[in-house]
């Protein structure tokens, strides 16, 4: 920026930040549901971009641990491990299953090893977190991590739309729709985001089932450690998941919880809200770019597989 033709001194924000902050600032606003906000987001994305690109990944990752603890604070135990014990069954065979189908395609499309196997272990188990978690332990280079990343979080943005109207469309119930959502969408917060749209039941169980599904990292991790021979990879815990079940325990078993819990979780929606809105900003014209044809295609047969699948079988198993 030129100061002597804008007029400004170097105290002023660049217009790009202003309207960055402006409008990270309106998605904590309760009219802006979170796929207004990933929307919101993804414009600017496309258009000024994201001035603070450096330090919103990490605000992000923070921010979403945050969002998924504060939501503990609105569930309660009993009803948890009803949740998490229907969705046992589901959560194995879909890992296994989208693992192996992973497995067969990244090979059919030639994709390279570690970026097929990051692209199936998000689809398989919590997005994002858990591409963070598994290239440490493949080595995987910058290149390799940002394509699977693009990818899921591209599928992430489009589920929280799909999956809501296609769970209006088929009269799914709260539990079905909770249990879906849970398996098939790849991100925790994009999960969160569909339920909570959906009403809170499936919310409650949409959460529970899916930070089930993200204690799966650990021994998927010891798994990619034996297939790639890799004994120095470190796996990265997600100790939040402790936080939030303690967060659970607290909200059953402590009244004085009941005072300040509907104000926790109304502050963990709102915070979803931002993050979301801060995964669409990094959604550049420069990541879209950069993905490649076949492992963007080995994402979405996996993502559709498994969304497909999930779904005939919960439509016949549970009502």
């Amino acid at each position: 920026m030129q100061l002597q033709k804008t007029g400004h001194t170097h105290k002023d924000l660049p217009l790009s930040k202003v309207i960055f902050i402006a409008a990270a600032a309106a998605t904590l606003l309760p009219v802006v549901q979170p796929p207004i906000a990933l929307l919101l987001g993804l414009a600017l994305a496309q258009t000024t971009g994201n001035p603070f690109a450096h330090i919103t990944p990490k605000i992000t990752h923070w921010l979403l641990q945050l969002s998924v603890v504060g939501l503990g604070f609105g569930m309660n135990v009993h009803a948890a491990l009803q949740a998490g014990k229907a969705g046992f069954l589901f959560t194995v065979i879909s890992i296994a299953g989208t693992l192996l189908l992973g497995l067969i395609t990244g090979r059919l499309l030639k994709i390279e090893k570690q970026t097929s196997h990051l692209i199936a272990c998000g689809t398989a188990i919590c997005g994002g977190s858990a591409i963070a978690a598994i290239s440490p332990v493949i080595k995987a280079g910058e290149k390799q991590i940002s394509v699977a990343l693009g990818i899921i979080f591209l599928l992430n943005s489009l589920a929280l739309f799909v999956f809501p109207a296609v769970g209006h469309w088929l009269n799914l119930s709260q539990q079905q729709f909770g249990m879906w959502s849970a398996i098939a969408i790849h991100d925790t917060s994009s999960v969160v985001g569909a339920a909570n749209k959906y009403g809170e039941t499936a919310l409650q169980i949409a959460t529970t089932v899916k930070l089930s599904r993200a204690l799966w990292i650990m021994p998927v991790a010891f798994v990619t450690t034996l297939l790639f021979r890799n004994s120095n990879g470190k796996i990265k815990i997600p100790w939040f998941i402790g936080l939030f079940l303690l967060a659970m325990v607290l909200n059953t078993w402590v009244p004085a919880i009941s005072t300040v819990g509907p104000l926790l979780v109304h502050s963990a929606k709102t915070a979803l809200s931002l993050t979301l809105f801060l995964i669409g900003a990094g959604l550049t014209r420069q990541a879209f770019r950069g993905i490649g044809w076949q492992p963007l295609l080995q994402g979405v047969l996996l993502w559709v597989c498994i969304s497909v699948g999930a779904l005939m079988a919960i439509l016949q198993l549970v009502k």
